[in-house]
C-alpha cells in the first residue's frame, strides 16, 4: 500500500556554514560550537512511496517535467555507490539508498513524486529534501523505527556519498515547517524549537543567477580545523563567537516578534559575512546580483532587512517584510524583475485555549447507578478534602492549564439541564449560608467555570470519533485539547497533566496523544502503539504503528518500545489528546464515507491516517490516569484518587 510523504525545503535564517565549522571541534577544541536558526518552508516534495523489488523514482509533478527522467536500478550496493559518485541527477538518492542497503539490508522502494514546489539549486536544500525523502521512504516501508534525528543523519551520510560536501543543517528539513535552533558541537547535534509571539513575514527568492556551492564549501573549509593566517582567524571568529552573539539576539527578537530588530540583525549578519568570510572565496561570494538586490531602492521601503541564503553567493536571497501587505508587494516586484519569490510566514504556535470533553455515553458498565446519575457526575474524593463530581475535577484541571473555553459533548439536549443546574444556577441562600467562607468562595469558582462552557450533541451514537467531530464548529480550526469524560488524571508534579501536554505541543506543533506504559500481560485490554523516542528522556515518541488489543505474543514481537536499558515497554493511550484541524478533516471524510451504513467512526483510525501523512507524537506524562469505565476501576478511583502522593510515582 502506498504511503504519502511530504518533506519541505529548508531556509537558513541565521548561522550559515556554522554546521560544518562546528564539526571541526572534534579535531580542534578551540573551534567554537556552530549555531544556526533554520526553518522548514512551505515548499517541498510530496511523494507516494511503496515497496518494490528495485530502487525506482518516477515523477508526475508538472513543476519538473522539463528536467525529469525516470530512474531505476537494482538494489546493488556497488551499483548504487557508483551512481552516487557519478554526479548525475539521482546521485543523492542513490547515496542514501546505498547506505540503507548496506546497514539495514532492505529491499527496494518505488517513489512517485506528485508535487515539487521546491526550487532546485537555490540554497533551499532541494538535495537534502530528496535525501530525507528517500530515508523516510525506507523507514516507513520497512518499519525501521528510525526517529527524526535518525532519518536526518542517514540523509546526511547518504549525501556525503556523492560529490557534495553538505553541512548538517541542510537536513533540518526533516523536522518540518517550523523554526529550530541547531547547535553543532563536533559530532553532536542538538535541536531546539523556537516559538514566536507574533507573525513574521519573510520573503525568499531564487535570484535566477549562478553559484558554485562545491567551490564555496571547498574554499571555506581550507581554513579549518586550524587557522594558519589572519584571514582564516577572522573566518573562525565570524563563524564562532560572533555568530553565537547574533544567534542569541535573533532568538530573543523572534520570541518577541520584533521584526524591526530582526531586520537590522539580518543586515548586520550579511555585513559580517561580507567582511570576514567572503574574502575566502571572492570568485563566488562577491555575489554581485545578491548585493544589487539587497540595495534596490524599490525594495528598501518594504523591508526591515535582508541577507543571503545557505552557502550565500548568487543563489537565493531572503528579506523580512514590514507587514503582510509589504510581503505581497515584494513578491510582486521580485516576480517582475525575473526572479522566483516565495512567501514564508512564521506564525505563533497556537497556545491551546480550547478543550472538548465527550460525555455522551450511557455508562452501561456502571448500571444501574447510571439510570439516575450520569457517570460524569459520580462523586470522587479529591486531594483537597472535598468530594466532587468527575466533570468538575476535569474542568478544574483544564482551567489550571490555561484553557479558556470548554465544549461538553452531550447525548441529548435534556442532559444540558443538569449541567446548567450545576454550573450556572447559584445555590439558594439557605444552603449558601450554611457553608464556611472557603466553601462560599468555591461556589463562585463553580459559577465562573460555568461561564466557559459550551454544549453540542451527539444525537446518533456512531462511535467515539463521531462524538468528537460534533465539536468541529467549536474549534474554529484551532488545535484543541481532548479529555475523556470517564477518566481522571493525577499529576506527580505541580503541573497538571493537561498543561504538560500543552507545553509539548508548543514544541512540536502537531497532533499529539498522551501515552502511558502498561504491563505486557494486560496489552490485550488496550490499543497499543509503538514508535521511537525523539528525546533522551524518553518522553516524546514518534509513533509509527497502532494495534487494537493485540495478544501478548504479537505485542512482544512487534510492539515493544526499546528503552535506554535495552528493555521493552508497551504503551497505550493515557486519555488526553491534542487534535489539530488535520484530525477533524479526516473524521469528516470518514463520516462522509460511512454515510448510510452502521459503521462506527473511530478516533484511533482517524489518528492513524493522520499519522501516516502528517506524523503523530506520543507524550509520556508525569502522572497517573484513573479510567472509571467499570466497577473495579471506579472503586480504585474512589479509594485512591485523592490519596496520590504527587511528589513521586506511586
Amino acid at each position: 500500500m502506498a504511503v504519502t510523504l511530504f518533506v519541505p525545503g529548508r531556509l537558513c535564517l541565521f548561522g550559515e556554514h556554522t554546521d560544518w565549522a562546528g564539526k571541526y571541534r572534534s579535531m580542534n577544541a578551540d573551534v567554537v560550537p556552530g549555531m544556526s536558526i533554520v526553518t522548514g518552508i512551505e515548499q517541498g516534495i510530496e511523494a507516494e512511496v511503496e515497496k518494490s523489488s528495485i530502487f525506482e523514482i518516477y515523477s508526475e509533478a508538472p513543476e519538473i517535467k522539463d528536467i525529469w527522467q525516470d530512474f531505476g536500478c537494482r538494489m546493488s550496493e556497488n551499483e548504487l555507490k557508483r551512481i552516487a559518485k557519478s554526479g548525475t541527477f539521482f546521485s543523492y538518492c542513490a547515496g542514501v539508498a546505498s547506505y540503507m542497503l548496506e546497514w539495514y539490508k532492505v529491499g527496494g522502494v518505488k517513489i512517485t513524486i506528485k508535487k515539487m514546489s521546491l526550487p532546485i539549486k537555490s540554497g533551499l536544500s532541494s538535495s537534502a529534501a530528496i535525501c530525507v525523502l528517500v530515508a523516510r521512504a525506507f523507514n516507513n516501508i520497512y518499519s525501521l523505527n528510525l526517529n527524526t534525528m535518525g532519518e536526518m543523519n542517514i540523509a546526511y551520510v547518504g549525501e556525503l556519498r556523492t560529490s557534495s560536501r553538505c553541512g548538517r543543517l541542510d537536513q533540518a528539513c526533516a523536522f518540518g515547517v517550523k523554526p529550530n535552533l541547531m547547535i553543532f558541537d563536533g559530532d553532536e547535534i542538538e535541536v531546539k524549537s523556537i516559538n514566536v509571539k507574533k507573525h513574521l513575514y519573510w520573503v525568499f527568492s531564487d535570484l535566477c543567477a549562478k553559484k558554485d556551492t562545491i567551490k564555496i564549501l571547498g574554499d571555506l573549509n581550507k581554513g579549518y580545523p586550524f587557522a594558519s593566517n589572519e584571514s582564516e582567524e577572522k573566518e573562525h571568529r565570524a563563524l564562532g563567537e560572533k555568530n553565537q552573539a547574533i544567534i542569541k539576539k535573533a532568538i530573543n527578537y523572534m520570541a518577541n516578534g520584533d521584526a524591526k530588530s530582526l531586520g537590522k540583525l539580518m543586515t548586520e549578519a550579511q555585513d559580517l559575512f561580507d567582511k570576514d568570510i567572503a574574502p575566502m572565496c571572492p570568485e563566488e561570494l562577491t555575489a554581485p546580483k545578491l548585493h544589487k538586490v539587497l540595495k534596490d531602492s524599490n525594495i528598501l521601503p518594504l523591508i526591515y532587512g535582508g541577507k543571503g541564503v545557505g552557502s550565500q553567493g548568487d543563489g537565493s536571497i531572503q528579506f523580512i517584510a514590514r507587514d503582510e501587505k509589504c510581503q505581497d508587494q515584494l513578491i510582486e516586484y521580485l516576480t517582475k524583475q525575473g526572479m522566483k519569490p516565495y512567501k514564508l510566514t512564521i506564525r505563533p504556535v497556537h497556545t491551546i485555549r480550547k478543550a472538548i470533553i465527550p460525555v455522551a455515553g450511557f455508562g452501561t458498565r456502571l448500571y444501574p447507578s447510571t439510570r439516575s446519575l450520569k457517570k460524569d457526575f459520580f462523586p470522587i474524593p479529591d486531594k483537597d478534602g472535598m468530594v466532587k463530581p468527575v466533570i468538575l475535577i476535569l474542568l478544574e484541571e483544564l482551567i489550571e492549564s490555561g484553557i479558556e473555553e470548554v465544549c461538553i459533548i452531550l447525548g441529548s439536549e435534556e442532559e444540558k439541564i443538569k449541567y446548567r443546574e450545576f454550573f450556572e444556577t447559584p445555590l439558594p441562600e439557605e444552603h449558601l449560608n450554611k457553608l464556611n467562607p472557603k466553601m462560599q468562595e468555591y461556589e463562585n469558582k463553580i459559577l465562573d467555570i460555568g461561564k466557559k462552557l459550551k454544549y453540542v450533541y451527539q444525537k446518533e451514537k456512531k462511535g467515539f470519533g463521531h462524538a468528537v467531530y460534533q465539536a468541529v464548529d467549536f474549534t474554529c480550526g484551532e488545535p484543541v485539547l481532548l479529555l475523556l469524560g470517564d477518566t481522571l488524571y493525577r499529576s506527580y508534579t505541580n503541573k497538571p497533566c493537561a498543561l504538560q501536554l500543552i507545553e509539548k505541543y508548543e514544541k512540536f506543533n502537531m497532533d499529539m496523544v498522551a501515552i502511558h506504559d502498561v504491563p505486557l500481560s494486560e496489552v490485550s485490554q488496550y490499543g497499543i502503539m509503538t514508535g521511537v523516542w525523539e528525546d533522551k528522556d524518553e518522553t516524546e515518541m514518534n509513533i509509527i504503528n497502532f494495534c487494537e488489543k493485540p495478544n501478548a505474543c504479537y505485542a512482544e514481537d512487534f510492539l515493544g518500545v526499546k528503552m535506554k536499558n535495552n528493555k521493552s515497554k508497551y504503551y497505550s493511550v493515557f486519555g488526553q489528546y491534542i487534535l489539530t484541524q488535520n484530525v477533524f478533516d479526516q473524521l469528516g471524510k470518514d463520516i462522509s464515507e460511512a454515510e448510510n451504513s452502521d459503521k462506527e467512526i473511530e478516533l484511533t483510525k482517524a489518528l492513524d491516517k493522520v499519522r501516516k501523512n502528517k506524523g503523530l507524537i506520543g507524550v509520556s506524562l508525569k502522572g497517573h490516569m484513573y479510567d472509571m469505565g467499570n466497577y473495579n476501576s471506579f472503586r480504585n478511583a474512589v479509594v485512591n484518587f485523592g490519596n496520590i502522593n504527587t511528589s513521586k510515582n506511586p
